[in-house]
C-alpha cells in the first residue's frame, strides 16, 4: 500500500542520515577513488583527501574525483622528515576535523600522531588474510607460496607493520590460473571497496570489533623487486608456475635465454600430452624448453610441464611466446589513405592519454612515457568506440608499446590478418563401435577450443559401465563473459549480421550435411555419453537433429513482415509495414536426455533467425555439443556465432540468466529451475524467455481402441529412450474393462525386451543417463510401494555394471499418490483404472495436474477422440499414436510445463522481434 511504501521510504532516509562520520581519506589509486566515492554515496562526509603529488602532470584518480566534487585535496610528497612529522603537514591535516582516517591504499608512511588523532582512530585495507603476509607485495606472496585461499583484511592501524586489531576479513579460493591481476580484479578490488564502506558504517554504528592479531601463523615477506624475481627453474613445475604468476604483471618473473633477461607472463599448468615444438635452451633449466603453437613449455624437476603465454625482452618489447623464433620476421605493412587517417585519430587518442608528452612520434613508447595499467584500459576502450570491429585486448598494448608498432598491430587486426586459418583441437580419442571417435573436450569460444579460464576440468562418465570417457573443461563465470562478448561482437560487427539470409541458409545446410557425414560418429558419442541405444541415437538423436537444421535452413530467406492499413491513411498517404528482426545474443541451456537433438531444436531456429548464441550443454552429456562446435567451424559458420560452454548449470546457467548482453534465453529442464531462470531473466534485463519444463503427460486408453496398438504405443510412450523423454506418458488411464488384459500384454512384452550395452544393435533398453538419476528412480519406486500402489514388474536396478534399471509397471495408482502427481523421467509405467464410459471423469483426472506438456488418447471413435483432444490441457495431443514429433510441428507446453515453442514456424518466431515502420509519402 501507499502507506507502507511511505513508511519504508522514511525508514530508508532515516537510516541514510543517521550514524554518519566525518572522514579523512588518506591514499591513492583507483581503489582509493572508488572507496571515496562509495563512502560519499552512503552519506558520510569526506572532510579532506590526502594523496600523492601529480606525476608527469597527471593527478592521481583519487585527487581527480575529490577535486571534481569540491572536496579539500592535499598532495603532500611526504609526512615526515628524518623520522619526525612535518609540523605544517600535521597542522593542515588536523584542521579538517576528521573523526576517522580511512586508508584504502596508501604508499606513504603516516606518523602515529596522525593515525591516532581522530576520535575513532584509523582503519587500513590490506590484501591478505592477516596475520599472513604482513608487509608489501602480499598478493604476490599469496600466489608464490601456492596458498589455496586469498583475501583481505580491514584492520585498526597501530605502530606495528600491519599488526593492528582486525575489524573485518573476507576470503576467496585461489584458482590454478589466477594472477595478481585476476585476483585483484575478481575479488580484492570489488569486494575490498564494499568491505571498506561496510567497515566505516560498523564504526559509525558502534558495532566494529577489534580482534587482536595472533602471532601464530604470522609471516612477513619483503617487497618484490625485479632484481630478485629471477625464476629458479630447478624445482617442481607447480612451484615455477606459482613464482611466475605471483610476479605477473609486476615486477615480472624472469630468466636468461640466449644471454639476455626475458620476462615470463601468462603461466598455466599444462595438462594432458605435451604438444610438439622447437627446443629452446634456458639457463638453469633441468631440460630444454619447447616453443610450441600455444607458447613456451617449461619443465619442472618433477617432469611436469607448464605453459608460458608471453615473453618480454630487455628493450620492453613483448611477443607471444609461440613467436620466439619468428619474432623478427614480421614485415611492416603499407597503410592505405583510410588507414593513415585512422592512424592519426589514434595518435590523438595517445596524446590525450600521454598529456605530459609534447608530441606523439612513431618511436614514442606508451609505458616509458608514463602510462599505467588504467591507461591501457582507457586506450582499449576508446579504440573500441572508434572501431568496434577490431577485437583489441589489453595484452595487445603490452605487445606493441611504441606508436609505430601499435599502428602496425592495429591495421593487421583491422584487415583480419591476425586470424588463424586452421582450427586447433585437442581431441579425446577412443576406439569404440568399430571406429575411432575423436571428441573435443574444451570450451568453444569465439571459434576456438580452449581450456576454461580457471583450468578446471571434470569427468564425463559412460553410464554403460561407469567408466570415465574423458576430462571436460569446467567453464567459469569468466568464460561465460568471454563467450557472450564474442557472440555480441559477432552479432554487432561480424559477418553473420551482415550476411544475406540465403547465404546464412546455405551455411546451415552445409552444417546439416556435415552432421550427416559424421552421423555414425555423433551417434556413437551420444550413446557412450548419454546411454542412448545406438540405433535410436542414429535415427532420432542424430537423424532428427539433421532434419531440424535442414528445415530451419530453408526458413532463412522466407522470414517476412506484413503491410498494414492504418486509420491515418487518409487524407495523408501512409504505409505501415512490419519487419522481423533477430534479437541479438541468445543463450540456450539444454538437458541431458537428448543432448544433440535438444541442441538442434533450439539452436537451428535461433541461428536461422540471424542471432548468435552461447549454449550450455548438460554437465553430464557435453560431448556431442562440442563435436557439433567442431563441425560448425568446418561448415564456415563465422567465429563468435556459436559458443559452447560445458560445466555447471548453477554457475554457467545462472550467469547466462543474469547477463545483461543476452536478449533471449531458451531452456529445457525441470520446472523449479525454469522458475529460477525466469526470475533471474526478469531481474537482470527483462530478457525474453522460452521454457520447456516438466511433464506428467496423461494417456487415456478407452476400451474401444485397437488394444494391440495401444499396448505397443503405450509401452513406447513410457519406455522410449529409457523413459528419459520430456513427453513420456507419466500416467496411463486405462478403462476398467480392458485394464487387466492391457497390463498382462505389457508385462509379456517387457519380458521380451533386451537390456544391455547400447552399442549392441539388438539392445532395446540401455542404461539410465547417470547414477544420481538412477538413485532417484529407485527412490521413486520405493515411495510408490510404500503408498500402496501395486508393483507389478521391475522397480529394481539390474544386477550388472552401469546404471541400468528394469522397466517398471505400477497399477492401482490413486490420484493422491506421489507417483500419480510427480514425474519419474524414467522407465516407470504408472497405471490407473477409470470406470467404463466415464469420459468426463477421466478427463477431470487427466487435467488435474499443474503440467501440460503432452497427452494422448486411444479410441476408434473419432467423435470421442476429437472431443477428448479439445478438452485435454496440453501443448500436444496424440490420437492413436505417441511420440510422433516432426520438425515442422510446433512443440511446447501449457501451465507449469512452460511456454514458447520449439520446432515449426512458431519456434522461429521465438527468436525474432517485430518492428513496425510507418512512412508518409
Amino acid at each position: 500500500s501507499a502507506l507502507k511504501l511511505a513508511v519504508f521510504v522514511v525508514k530508508l532516509f532515516a537510516h541514510y542520515y543517521q550514524n554518519k562520520l566525518k572522514l579523512a581519506i588518506i591514499g591513492q589509486s583507483l581503489f582509493g577513488q572508488e572507496v571515496y566515492s562509495n563512502l560519499r554515496r552512503q552519506g558520510h562526509k569526506v572532510v579532506g583527501v590526502f594523496t600523492v603529488p601529480d606525476k608527469d602532470g597527471k593527478a592521481d584518480p583519487l585527487a581527480v574525483a575529490a577535486e571534481k566534487d569540491g572536496t579539500p585535496v592535499f598532495k603532500f610528497p611526504r609526512w615526515r622528515v628524518k623520522g619526525k612529522p612535518i609540523p605544517e603537514v600535521v597542522e593542515a591535516y588536523k584542521a579538517v576535523g576528521a573523526e576517522l582516517n580511512v586508508l584504502p591504499f596508501c604508499s606513504q608512511f603516516i606518523p602515529m600522531n596522525i593515525i591516532d588523532h581522530p576520535k575513532h582512530g584509523s582503519i587500513i585495507y590490506h590484501p591478505s588474510i592477516l596475520p599472513l603476509h604482513r608487509g608489501a607485495s602480499a598478493i604476490n606472496w599469496t600466489l608464490i607460496h601456492g596458498d589455496k585461499k586469498a583475501g583481505f583484511t580491514v584492520f585498526w592501524a597501530d605502530d606495528g607493520l600491519d599488526t593492528g586489531p582486525i575489524l573485518l576479513q573476507r576470503e576467496c579460493a585461489v584458482e590454478s590460473s589466477d594472477t595478481v591481476d585476476t585476483l585483484y580484479n575478481r575479488f580484492l578490488f570489488p569486494e575490498g571497496i564494499r568491505a571498506m564502506v561496510e567497515s566505516v558504517q560498523l564504526i559509525a554504528d558502534g558495532k566494529a570489533p577489534r580482534v587482536p592479531q595472533t602471532e601464530e601463523g604470522a609471516s612477513y615477506e619483503g617487497i618484490q623487486k625485479k632484481s630478485n624475481a629471477r625464476v629458479n627453474l630447478a624445482q617442481p613445475a607447480e612451484a615455477i608456475h606459482n613464482w611466475i604468476r605471483g610476479h605477473d604483471k609486476v615486477p615480472g618473473a624472469w630468466t636468461v635465454i640466449d644471454g639476455q633477461s626475458v620476462t615470463l607472463y601468462g603461466s598455466s599448468m599444462l595438462g594432458g600430452s605435451v604438444p610438439a615444438g622447437q627446443p629452446l635452451e634456458i639457463e638453469g633449466a633441468s631440460r630444454p624448453g619447447l616453443i610450441a603453437k600455444n607458447g613456451l613449455i617449461l619443465y619442472g624437476t618433477d617432469g611436469k610441464a607448464l605453459l608460458v603465454k608471453n615473453l618480454q625482452f630487455e628493450d620492453g618489447k613483448m611477443i607471444p611466446a609461440s613467436k620466439y623464433f619468428s619474432s623478427g620476421e614480421s614485415s611492416s605493412v603499407d597503410l592505405t589513405d583510410a588507414e593513415k587517417k585512422m592512424a592519426e585519430e589514434i595518435r590523438t587518442i595517445w596524446k590525450g592519454i600521454l598529456s605530459n608528452v609534447a608530441a606523439i612520434e612513431d618511436t614514442t613508447d606508451f609505458f616509458k612515457s608514463g602510462a599505467a595499467s588504467m591507461d591501457v584500459v582507457r586506450l582499449v576502450e576508446e579504440l573500441k568506440q572508434k572501431c568496434a570491429s577490431v577485437q583489441l585486448q589489453n595484452e595487445d598494448v603490452y605487445m606493441a608499446t611504441t606508436f609505430q608498432d601499435f599502428i602496425q598491430m592495429f591495421v593487421r587486426k583491422l584487415r583480419g590478418e591476425d586470424q588463424e586459418e586452421e582450427l586447433d583441437i585437442d581431441y579425446a580419442t577412443k576406439e569404440v563401435n568399430n571406429m575411432t571417435v575423436k571428441m573435443p573436450y574444451q570450451c568453444f569460444i569465439n571459434g576456438k577450443f580452449e581450456d576454461a579460464e580457471n583450468g578446471k576440468t571434470y569427468d564425463t562418465i559412460n553410464p554403460t559401465d561407469g567408466s570415465v570417457i574423458c576430462k571436460v573443461s569446467y567453464a567459469s563465470v569468466e568464460d561465460v563473459d568471454r563467450a557472450v562478448a564474442a557472440a555480441k561482437e559477432a552479432y554487432d560487427n561480424g559477418l553473420w549480421g551482415k550476411m544475406n539470409p540465403r547465404d546464412r541458409g546455405s551455411l546451415l545446410y552445409k552444417l546439416a550435411d556435415l552432421m550427416e557425414e559424421h552421423q555414425e560418429e555423433l551417434a556413437t558419442i551420444e550413446s557412450i555419453d548419454s546411454g542412448a541405444v545406438y540405433t535410436l541415437a542414429l535415427k532420432t538423436h542424430v537423424g532428427m537433429s539433421i532434419q531440424t537444421f535442414r528445415y530451419f535452413a530453408g526458413w532463412c530467406d522466407k522470414i517476412q513482415g506484413k503491410t498494414i492499413p492504418i486509420n491515418q491513411a487518409r487524407p495523408n498517404r501512409n504505409l505501415t509495414f512490419t519487419k522481423k528482426e533477430p534479437l541479438g545474443v541468445c543463450a540456450i541451456v539444454i538437458p541431458w536426455n537428448y543432448p544433440l537433438m535438444m541442441l538442434a531444436w533450439k539452436s537451428a531456429a535461433c541461428l536461422a533467425a540471424g542471432n548468435t548464441l552461447v549454449l550450455k550443454p548438460a554437465q553430464v552429456t557435453p560431448l556431442t555439443a562440442l563435436k557439433f562446435a567442431e563441425l560448425s567451424v568446418k561448415a564456415g559458420i563465422p567465429k563468435g556465432v556459436i559458443n559452447i560452454l560445458p560445466g555447471s548449470g548453477g554457475m554457467v546457467g545462472q550467469r547466462l540468466s543474469d547477463h545483461p548482453d543476452i536478449r533471449k534465453l531458451g531452456f529445457t529442464g525441470s520446472t523449479p529451475i525454469g522458475k529460477q531462470i525466469m526470475k533471474s531473466c526478469a531481474l537482470s534485463n527483462l530478457k525474453k524467455v522460452s521454457l520447456e519444463l516438466g511433464g506428467k503427460s496423461p494417456l487415456i486408453i478407452f476400451s474401444d481402441c485397437d488394444i494391440d496398438k495401444a499396448v505397443r504405443m503405450g509401452m513406447s510412450s513410457v519406455y522410449f529412450n529409457k523413459g528419459e523423454n520430456c513427453i513420456a506418458a507419466g500416467r496411463l488411464f486405462v478403462e476398467e474393462s480392458i485394464h487387466d488384459e492391457f497390463i498382462s500384454q505389457v508385462v509379456e512384452e517387457i519380458q521380451k525386451m533386451k537390456i544391455g550395452d547400447p552399442l549392441d544393435r539388438s539392445t532395446d533398453h540401455g542404461p539410465q543417463n547417470h547414477k544420481a538419476h538412477l538413485d532417484k528412480l529407485l527412490e521413486y519406486c520405493d515411495i510408490g510401494v510404500k503408498e500402496g500402489a501395486t508393483l507389478v514388474y521391475g522397480g529394481r536396478q539390474v544386477d550388472r555394471p552401469g546404471f541400468f534399471m528394469e522397466p517398471t509397471v505400477f497399477t492401482d495408482v490413486e490420484d493422491h499418490m506421489f507417483i500419480a502427481k510427480e514425474e519419474s523421467f524414467g522407465p516407470v509405467m504408472v497405471v490407473s483404472k477409470f470406470k467404463d464410459g466415464d469420459v468426463e471423469g477421466v478427463l477431470e483426472r487427466a487435467n488435474d495436474t499443474e503440467y501440460g506438456l503432452a497427452s494422448g488418447v486411444f479410441t476408434r471413435d473419432i467423435n470421442k477422440a476429437m472431443y477428448v483432444s479439445e478438452r485435454l490441457e496440453a501443448g500436444t495431443v496424440f490420437i492413436n499414436t505417441y511420440n510422433k514429433t516432426d520438425v515442422a510441428s510446433p512443440f511446447g507446453g501449457f501451465k507449469q510445463s512452460g511456454f514458447g515453442k520449439d520446432l515449426g514456424e512458431d519456434a522461429l518466431m521465438e527468436y525474432l522481434k517485430t518492428k513496425a515502420v510507418t512512412v508518409e509519402y
